[in-house]
């Protein structure tokens, strides 16, 4: 690879790292907003808006996996759970700050907005330690026993497996911890799941193509990675 392919390589991976990341944050600072889901029209799921940037997750490290190799999807996860703890950080010091008077957020607001971040965090973090190294494990896993062909039946069995731990894992610890009733358990984790699962067939074919484009860039074969471009 000469020099100008490994700068690209690196810059797309820095992009896609970021993307993981400001994800995984958002998906936490968010979560305490709950809406309908109703695509058959004839259930409606209840589902955290902290969802709808927590897939896009799975898909980076699914692009990553394939196409810069295992330890660079891992570094990617790492780097999101040190930032998802440092959020907490951040978060914990604006709590403490006293508002002004003229302050357009007061701290009864800010608390209700982002008291419960910290415990959403640390339930994330668990369930998303689980669910990112299986995810990352089994796709390789039915990497190596299909010799880097049927790219959909590893991203999509990584997925299921992963997102089906991570969600019954998020709302069990929010529910231990009291941010969610127990009455509420068995339907926001079906509906969870249900929601990641369509969307990781959906992004199935999104995977496809940027896989695709990065073999025609960088001229891989199927199941070559790149390597030694940072």
């Amino acid at each position: 690879m000469n020099t100008k392919d490994k700068l690209l390589a690196a810059n797309i991976y820095l992009i896609l790292g970021s993307l993981f990341i400001t994800s995984l944050v958002v998906s936490n600072l968010i979560f305490q907003k709950f809406f309908y889901w109703n695509p058959f029209g004839w259930f409606p799921f209840e589902l955290s808006v902290g969802l709808l940037p927590y897939p896009i997750t799975f898909l980076i490290t699914d692009v990553i996996s394939e196409v810069y190799g295992k330890k660079k999807a891992n570094q990617v996860v790492i780097t999101g759970i040190i930032a998802s703890f440092f959020s907490i950080l951040i978060v914990l010091i604006g709590d403490v700050a006293t508002a002004t008077s003229w302050s357009p957020v007061n701290e009864k607001t800010y608390t209700t907005v982002f008291g419960l971040s910290p415990v959403a965090v640390l339930a994330s973090m668990l369930a998303y330690l689980f669910a990112q190294f299986i995810d990352i494990r089994i796709f390789h896993f039915w990497k190596q026993k299909t010799n880097g062909k049927y790219l959909w039946l590893r991203n999509n069995f990584s997925t299921f497996s992963s997102q089906f731990i991570d969600t019954f894992t998020v709302v069990l610890l929010l529910c231990v911890f009291g941010v969610i009733s127990w009455e509420r358990f068995a339907s926001l984790v079906w509906a969870g799941f249900l929601f990641k699962i369509c969307v990781a067939l959906l992004d199935t074919p999104v995977l496809y193509i940027i896989v695709y484009l990065f073999r025609k860039r960088f001229k891989l074969t199927h199941g070559e990675e790149l390597k030694d471009f940072l």
